[in-house]
C-alpha cells in the first residue's frame, strides 16, 4: 500500500446489519489502535438480499462513509438485479426475488401477505415507491473496481488473461469458477467477495473475504497497510 494509507475492505454483507455494525465497531477500534493513517473503507458489494435488514445496511453504509477519510462501495450482482427491478424490468424482478430479493423488499416495510398477493407486474409498479430516493441515489454510486497500491478491489473477480481495461462488467460482478480456480497473477492482488469460503482466502495473488455472513454469522474484513494484511471478523 502507499505510505501512510490504510484500507479496510468488507465482504458480502447480504442484509445482516447486525454483523455490519459489529464489524464496523471492530474496524474503528483497530484503526485507532494502529495510529494515524489515511483511512479508506471499501465495501465489496452484495450489501443486500438474503438477510432481513437490507434497508438498514444501506442506511449504515451511507453513515459509515463519513467515518473514514475515503469511502467507496462496489456494485455486486445483487445490487445489479435490484437496480434492474427498480427500473421496471419484470424479468429481472423474477430473478431478483429468486435470489434473496424478497427479504430486501420486506425490509422496506411492505406487508408480507400483500407482497404474496402481488403479481410480478403489480410488484414492479409498486417497488420504486417503496425505496427512498436517497437509497436509489446511493445505489447509483457503486463502482466496478478500485485500485490502490498493488491491490485491485472487485466484487466477483476478473477474467484470466484479460487486461483490467478490457474486463467486462458482467465478469467483474458475476464471475466465479474461472477466476477462483485460476492460480495466475493478474497484475494486482485481487481482493474480492462473491464466492463463499469458510475462512478468508489469503493467497499471493488473491484475497477472498466472502465468508457467507447471511448463514454463517461471520462477516469478514481485510486490513491492508504497507506490506501487511490482517483479517477481522464477527466470529
Amino acid at each position: 500500500m502507499p505510505e501512510g494509507e490504510r484500507i479496510y475492505a468488507i465482504g458480502d454483507i447480504h442484509g445482516r446489519c447486525d454483523l455490519f455494525e459489529a464489524l464496523l465497531d471492530q474496524i474503528m477500534r483497530d484503526n485507532d489502535m494502529r495510529g494515524p493513517a489515511y483511512s479508506r473503507l471499501i465495501l465489496l458489494g452484495d450489501l443486500i438480499d438474503r438477510g432481513d435488514t437490507s434497508r438498514d445496511v444501506i442506511d449504515l453504509a451511507m453513515h459509515a462513509a463519513g467515518q473514514f477519510d475515503s469511502f467507496a462501495w462496489l456494485t455486486g450482482n445483487h445490487e445489479e438485479l435490484f437496480m434492474g427491478a427498480l427500473d421496471g424490468d419484470v424479468d429481472i424482478l423474477r430473478v431478483f426475488l429468486r435470489n434473496g430479493g424478497r427479504e430486501t423488499i420486506l425490509s422496506y416495510g411492505i406487508d408480507a401477505d400483500l407482497l404474496a398477493r402481488f403479481s410480478f407486474e403489480e410488484l414492479s409498479a409498486a417497488l420504486p415507491a417503496l425505496v427512498p430516493p436517497a437509497h436509489r441515489d446511493f445505489l447509483r454510486t457503486g463502482r466496478d473496481t478500485a485500485v490502490h497500491g498493488d491491490y485491485l478491489f472487485v466484487h466477483a473477480g476478473v477474467r484470466p488473461g484479460v487486461t483490467l481495461e478490457n474486463q467486462s462488467r458482467r465478469d467483474l460482478r458475476w464471475i466465479r469458477h474461472e477466476f477462483v480456480n485460476d492460480m495466475s497473477f493478474h497484475g494486482h492482488v485481487v481482493v474480492h467477495g462473491h464466492t463463499i469460503s469458510d475462512e478468508p482466502v489469503n493467497l499471493p495473488y488473491r484475497i477472498g473475504i466472502d465468508t457467507g455472513a447471511f448463514r454463517s454469522n461471520r462477516l469478514t474484513a481485510v486490513g491492508l497497510e504497507a506490506n501487511q494484511r490482517w483479517f477481522l471478523s464477527t466470529l
